[in-house]
């Protein structure tokens, strides 16, 4: 890959911002263990001090204390730190002003999930490359693990005719608020109705239609429904296929929900309720549970014009546990200088191998 090393007075950290969080704190400790100087970045100075007390010897491990997102950006533009990780949510809001904020030359990574979020970001391609800075989007588990898996099925072949993923992640629950960035992921899910690509358009679909009856390679079986997920951006382009769906395992397939979508769908688009919804929703207490399978899966289906089919899965544990590994393993390729220059999904940027390196096992036909 080409080099791309941070320079201009770039001061080599890595930037965690939105530390406290589950991901960020997670984040945090597999590069303070590899030690990676760090900056833990947050609006409370008392929850980052216990984040960084947990991490051990914090002489490579500061604090910034930041309570909006445009002091977090002042402080990345006068600190110039070499890669930021966004771990904060509300990525539609966010990402453009705070990966702006670490050109020219450093590096910036979120973890956005959904369509609006990924494109936003992905519009900064030009800008990105001609700061010499990469800017990677979706750095989680359902991005990866299917766009890895379209790149490891596509690769040596022509564009193929049709693509289908499907991200089936299996998460452990932590007793506490559900919090704003699933919350806000959760919300512009509804509201945003389905999508697929037609005939090389992004085209409006039924939230929730597409039922897939699974059977993963584990032997579970699940059902998944067509979501607006940022899977489908990063599918189409690592293939150039001009059909492209995806479902997820999160999408309702409830019949009686699925009714009622149309409606919530209306209500969740007028700003007022949708802020509304997402503090509520980021307010609920949830208790702890174990995941409720044994692994996450990704899963894409290609089908190429002269009707060869290939299949292939990408099995992960914990979902938001790899989420976590692959937020820090692509903040350790773009500080190694092996990112490519522009704005684009983690493989796109950093090879399929990133899935195995963040602690994925492809099972490819």
């Amino acid at each position: 890959m080409a080099s791309n090393m941070p320079g201009g007075g770039r001061s080599g950290e890595v930037w965690i911002l939105g530390a406290t969080g589950r991901i960020g704190s997670t984040v945090a400790a597999d590069l303070a263990a590899r030690g990676v100087p760090l900056a833990l970045v947050g609006r409370h100075r008392e929850r980052l001090d216990e984040v960084r007390a947990r991490l051990g010897p914090s002489g490579t491990v500061k604090i910034v204390v930041a309570a909006t997102t445009e002091a977090m950006a002042e402080e990345i533009r006068r600190q110039r730190p070499a890669v930021v990780i966004n771990t904060i949510g509300e990525y539609a809001a966010t990402a453009r002003a705070l990966a702006r904020a670490a050109m020219p030359g450093g590096h910036y990574v979120d973890l956005a999930a959904d369509l609006a979020a990924i494109s936003r970001l992905l519009d900064l391609d030009q800008e990105a490359e001609a700061a010499g800075s990469t800017l990677v989007t979706g750095a989680g588990f359902g991005v990866l693990a299917t766009e890895a898996l379209v790149v490891k099925l596509c690769e040596d072949r022509d564009a193929p005719r049709q693509v289908r993923v499907d991200a089936v992640a299996s998460v452990a629950m932590e007793a506490g608020p559900v919090g704003t960035a699933f919350a806000a992921s959760m919300v512009d899910g509804l509201a945003g109705g389905g999508r697929r690509y037609a005939s090389g358009r992004l085209v409006e679909t039924r939230l929730g239609s597409d039922i897939q009856h699974l059977t993963l390679p584990d032997g579970d079986k699940t059902k998944t429904a067509g979501a607006p997920q940022g899977e489908l951006i990063a599918a189409q382009r690592a293939s150039n296929a001009p059909d492209v769906t995806v479902t997820s395992g999160l999408a309702p397939t409830g019949r009686v929900v699925r009714a009622l979508l149309p409606l919530a769908r209306k209500l969740l688009s007028l700003p007022a309720l949708r802020n509304f919804a997402v503090r509520r929703i980021a307010g609920l207490k949830v208790k702890a549970a174990p995941r409720p399978r044994r692994h996450s899966w990704g899963h894409a289906v290609i089908t190429w014009p002269d009707g060869t089919r290939r299949e292939g899965w990408l099995r992960a544990d914990d979902g938001m546990d790899y989420t976590a590994r692959v937020a820090a393993e692509t903040a350790l390729g773009l500080a190694r200088g092996e990112g490519k220059p522009g704005a684009s999904c983690p493989a796109a940027a950093l090879g399929p191998d990133l899935a195995v390196a963040a602690g994925g096992t492809f099972v490819l036909d």
